[in-house]
């Protein structure tokens, strides 16, 4: 009751102060609560049952009408596999490289499953390469009825042969190889992340709070939002089938956002203790103001996330459900049983100092304190060097070209990415064929055939299509696919013209000419290009949805139209600078030796689109953070220069402690050895560094200095907007 009283002489409260005052109230109902939550979700996620994402499904387009068919006339059983025996100085027709081919086709014809064996021997000289030191022998494993044998078995056997010649290479690639091989190598990825990650953010933690309890509390936190997202992805996986990636993006979001938020609540309620309010005011003011800054800065990471369904794309819309679950997860986390945690514990939060960091310090920071000073001194300066920066590191986003990574995203160190890089020098185009797919009542059929026949021509005349060449038939005769390796790379600028002639030519010009054929030209390349034009298609729409709502929800929340245009400008210099550090690392190549990659002269297709949405919502986190504080300042009385210049001085400690954690495990999946992990953390680490610096240390309170009262325009027909309290109303002492 005394609480409630207290309360009510202060007026009234927001939403994160009232969840925060119940928590607190009751907290054995708040913790017990959220345990049983996470374990609910992780249990009810295992019960559910995880719908993955199948290829066919995720590919818009021509493309994905291409793979639709395909699996319609059962083309797609079986997963296609190459087998390369290779030699510097023997030819394929020496007998020894002969002995190792034929032991290949024998131990693979052994296999249960194994079907469509082709001998480089049986006629087909695309198998051999031109210099004659090459031979691929081809299968299907799952071609045939019954079980197949596992890959393991499979690959188990090659490497028998390959040990009984040790003269010759020998190694395999395919759809179900390769997919192992990326399985394998995610899985190792994803646990060392795990391990990497927790301990260094315990170590930052440890350095921020100067003690184990307090550094402890944040990390546990953000780990059961990473558990009870997990758990509960399988629910609307249902509805959205889970991409691989899902998993990666909970932990990175998860860590990061839970983290932070709790950082923001705990060091609010450690400096309004420092300041000698008693531990239940402590508490409310924590709820009051940061809770608060927390529940918007979800809401904003949240709103920004939702912008992924506007794209139409299956597997952005799998991870955007992801980051948002585990978002709102650490959201309700930071709302609810942080506080009562907080009450519960009270001053022994403290407990487990280190010695070295026994006396953390608390106040403003005397590093940012000095820069703020210089920066408010000469703002017009300052403003023209970061923002002059930001541009120069943002200018080489024009350039930027996206693609599908393909065999490209295996790791350059695993055997199998070794393999294909063989296969590609010997067989150019070989592993990344377009597949026309016919589909008419007899694809048999004279004039289909003629048809056929003459694409086939014109193809390998054109030496843009090169051999080898496949033709595969659907039982009932229905539907056919024909195979063509595309000169390049296939996923870069020649494979892409190759792709082009022959859907805007030689198809049309042959196929589509015959009465009553439905063609659509499919194939790694071509889902790329058709991924690539329907996100630019999207792109606008997803970038006016997430700007509009963030600013209509700042304009509520700060009553400011200046502070909501700044704000998503400042957002959109972060965004912009990360694109331009990764065009110049990853498809200019300037990152190759020290991150240890092959680069595919473009940026994986999903992750500009992802990064705008991810880091729009997190930079948010500190602009709404440190607004929070400039306008308690500015209501209860302070000019706008100094509340600035007090807001971002006394909030310094935490936004770099969040900062790093963010950056550091950001870094942790830049080491990883997946391409697109890669990227991902260079992305985001390097916006969120440059969102904490250059942004909100130099740009920010320079430009709200020059605009002065400005900050606060609000046109007289939007007075009707609410008024938000920002901050308790009194300013007294509680013992």
């Amino acid at each position: 009751m005394a609480a409630r009283r207290r309360a009510a002489a202060r007026g009234p409260i927001n939403l994160a102060a009232r969840v925060g005052s119940w928590s607190a109230r009751h907290r054995k109902v708040a913790i017990f609560g959220w345990l049983a939550f996470v374990a609910v979700a992780f249990v009810l996620g295992g019960l559910v049952g995880m719908k993955n994402l199948s290829d066919a499904a995720g590919q818009p387009g021509e493309a994905g009408r291409a793979a639709t068919l395909y699996v319609k006339g059962g083309l797609d059983r079986g997963d296609p596999e190459s087998v390369l025996v290779q030699s510097r100085t023997l030819s394929a027709s020496d007998p020894a490289f002969r002995s190792t081919v034929r032991d290949l086709e024998r131990a693979l014809g052994h296999q249960p499953g194994v079907g469509d064996l082709r001998s480089p021997y049986d006629g087909a000289g695309s198998r051999i390469s031109k210099d004659g030191h090459s031979a691929l022998i081809q299968f299907r494993l799952g071609a045939k009825q019954g079980p197949p044998a596992s890959i393991e078995r499979i690959l188990a056997a090659v490497e028998r042969v390959a040990r009984a010649h040790p003269g010759l290479y020998v190694g395999e690639y395919g759809d179900a190889s390769a997919s192992k091989a990326l399985a394998d190598s995610t899985d190792r990825d994803f646990h060392r992340a795990e391990l990497l990650s927790i301990p260094l953010t315990l170590a930052i933690l440890l350095v921020t709070f100067g003690a184990l309890v307090a550094a402890g509390i944040p990390l546990l936190l953000a780990l059961t939002a990473v558990l009870a997202a997990v758990g509960l992805l399988a629910i609307p996986s249902h509805i959205w089938p889970a991409d691989d990636a899902a998993n990666s993006v909970i932990l990175l979001i998860g860590l990061a956002v839970g983290v932070d938020y709790s950082l923001f609540y705990i060091r609010r309620e450690r400096e309004e203790r420092a300041l000698g309010k008693g531990r239940e005011a402590a508490l409310e003011a924590a709820a009051a103001t940061s809770g608060r800054a927390v529940l918007l800065s979800g809401v904003t990471v949240l709103i920004a996330m939702a912008g992924m369904f506007l794209t139409g794309e299956k597997e952005l819309a799998s991870v955007g459900v992801g980051a948002m679950l585990v978002v709102a997860t650490a959201v309700a986390g930071s709302l609810t049983v942080l506080p009562a945690l907080l009450s519960l514990l009270g001053d022994r939060i403290e407990k487990g100092r280190i010695p070295l960091l026994g006396s953390r310090r608390r106040g403003e920071s005397k590093v940012f304190g000095a820069i703020v000073d210089r920066v408010v001194r000469r703002p017009l300066l300052w403003v023209a060097l970061s923002g002059g920066l930001l541009v120069a590191l943002a200018a080489p986003a024009f350039a930027l070209h996206t693609n599908n990574a393909g065999e490209t995203a295996l790791p350059p160190g695993l055997e199998i990415a070794k393999t294909y890089d063989r296969i590609q020098r010997a067989f150019p185009g070989g592993p990344q064929p377009a597949y026309v797919v016919v589909r008419a009542a007899d694809v048999g059929a004279a004039p289909i055939r003629r048809a056929a026949a003459e694409l086939r021509r014109r193809a390998l005349a054109s030496r843009e299509l090169r051999n080898p060449v496949s033709v595969r038939a659907s039982d009932d005769g229905t539907i056919a696919a024909i195979g063509f390796a595309l000169a390049g790379s296939g996923t870069d600028a020649r494979s892409e013209h190759a792709l082009m002639l022959l859907r805007e030519r030689l198809v049309p010009e042959t196929l589509g000419r015959v009465p009553g054929v439905e063609v659509a030209v499919g194939g790694l390349t071509a889902e790329s290009k058709d991924f690539n034009d329907l996100l630019k298609r999207r792109a606008p729409l997803v970038f006016a949805f997430v700007l509009g709502l963030a600013f209509v929800l700042l304009l509520t929340a700060f009553r400011s139209v200046v502070v909501a245009v700044k704000a998503i400008a400042l957002n959109l210099l972060s965004v912009g600078a990360a694109y331009g550090l990764l065009v110049a690392v990853f498809q200019w190549g300037w990152g190759e030796s020290i991150l240890s990659f092959k680069s595919t002269h473009g940026v994986t297709s999903w992750l500009p689109l992802f990064l705008f949405v991810v880091l729009f919502g997190l930079s948010m986190d500190y602009h709404v953070f440190i607004l929070t504080r400039v306008r308690e300042a500015v209501d209860r009385g302070m000019k706008t220069e100094d509340a600035v210049v007090h807001a971002i001085k006394t909030t310094a400690g935490v936004v770099t402690s969040a900062a790093v954690v963010m950056v550091g495990v950001f870094s942790i999946f830049a080491t990883l050895s997946q391409i697109e992990l890669k990227q991902l953390g260079v992305g985001l680490g390097a916006a969120v560094l440059i969102d904490a610096t250059i942004v909100r240390a130099v740009l920010l309170p320079a430009t709200m200095k020059l605009l002065g009262k400005w900050n606060w325009y609000l046109p007289r027909w939007l007075e009707w907007l609410p008024r938000v309290s920002h901050a308790p109303a009194t300013a007294a002492v509680e013992t």
